[in-house]
């Protein structure tokens, strides 16, 4: 039975992660500050964890977090692209100063490896498709900008100390847990939370664009394969975790309402700043980096996820 320490444990990923975890046997850590995790995610297994209540900038908070692990599932950050644009400097300060303390609290401690939660954003708006890690990242938002900087610490940390550390990019995740509340909210609870009310769901842009969308047991299963990669598989390299399949706002929209049995039409309003228009991942190097491939393709994921939406929405 192996410890791990799971950052950001009672936000949407990883209280999903911290319960696969629990459910393998493993004993495990949550460092949470609840600035965007909510308690009430890790209720059912509150008294199978030890949680710490801290932010992943103090070093204190950190040090007593990593005593004693085998491995860091780094899942912290403050997400979203349009809060990002609206306040760069906090982004910043979170994800990137963020993931600076919990590298060197884990390089004080020994701790071996650790596995961050990337983000596709790094790639940008650029027009070829699929991505692959080969391309030359490029950033339109504040928030993939302090991503990728956090996937630069990784990599020095690995030359430089010696640290096992691999980046996941994950590519529109969606599943239980996943707040649809909210200025910030994700495009699928958001949809289904409003058509669930009859009320209209609000579309950026004209629906048009695409994006992989990877439901969250596919990201629970990679983490689980980084963890227990061999070392030369965590050098400080990224992998893309999505389906390589592409799915449209719209057509996500035309499956809710046939799921939903609503015809309740969507309000269209103007794209948003630092918003990708396509994202379609290559998975090729995380299947010959850690094994990777789908276990849940969009639809069956999305009518997993139902049942969980109507019950918790």
């Amino acid at each position: 039975m192996a410890a791990y320490l799971v950052t950001g444990g009672a936000g949407f990923i990883g209280c999903n992660l911290v319960r696969f975890l629990l459910d393998k046997g493993h004993d495990v850590v949550v460092v949470d500050n609840y600035a965007t995790g909510k308690p009430e995610n890790l209720a059912s297994v509150r008294d199978r964890i030890t949680m710490i209540e801290g932010d992943i900038r103090d070093r204190a908070t950190m040090d007593r977090a990593v005593r004693g692990v085998d491995a860091i599932f780094h899942e912290a950050a403050l997400g979203s692209v349009p809060r990002s644009v609206e306040d760069p400097r906090t982004s910043h300060d979170v994800n990137v100063n963020g993931t600076l303390t919990v590298l060197e609290a884990a390089r004080a401690a020994g701790v071996r490896r650790l596995i961050f939660a990337a983000s596709s954003s790094a790639y940008g708006d650029q027009p070829d498709s699929p991505k692959h890690e080969g391309m030359v990242p490029r950033p339109i938002s504040p928030y993939a900008a302090s991503k990728l900087a956090c996937e630069a610490y990784l990599l020095a940390y690995a030359k430089s100390y010696g640290m096992e550390t691999l980046g996941l990019r994950y590519f529109n995740v969606f599943g239980p847990h996943q707040d649809p509340t909210g200025a910030y909210a994700a495009v699928i609870p958001a949809f289904v939370s409003r058509l669930l009310r009859g009320q209209a769901p609000v579309v950026y842009g004209d629906g048009e664009q695409t994006r992989d969308f990877c439901y969250i047991e596919n990201v629970l299963h990679a983490n689980w394969l980084a963890a227990n990669a061999p070392a030369e598989a965590c050098q400080g390299q990224v992998v893309n975790i999505a389906c390589n399949a592409s799915t449209s706002l719209n057509q996500i929209l035309h499956q809710l309402q046939k799921l939903l049995k609503t015809d309740v039409k969507p309000i269209y309003r103007q794209m948003r700043l630092g918003d990708v228009k396509d994202s379609l991942a290559d998975v090729t190097l995380a299947r010959q980096t850690i094994g990777y491939e789908p276990q849940v393709y969009f639809e069956e994921g999305l009518n997993r996820a139902i049942d969980w939406y109507r019950e918790n929405l």
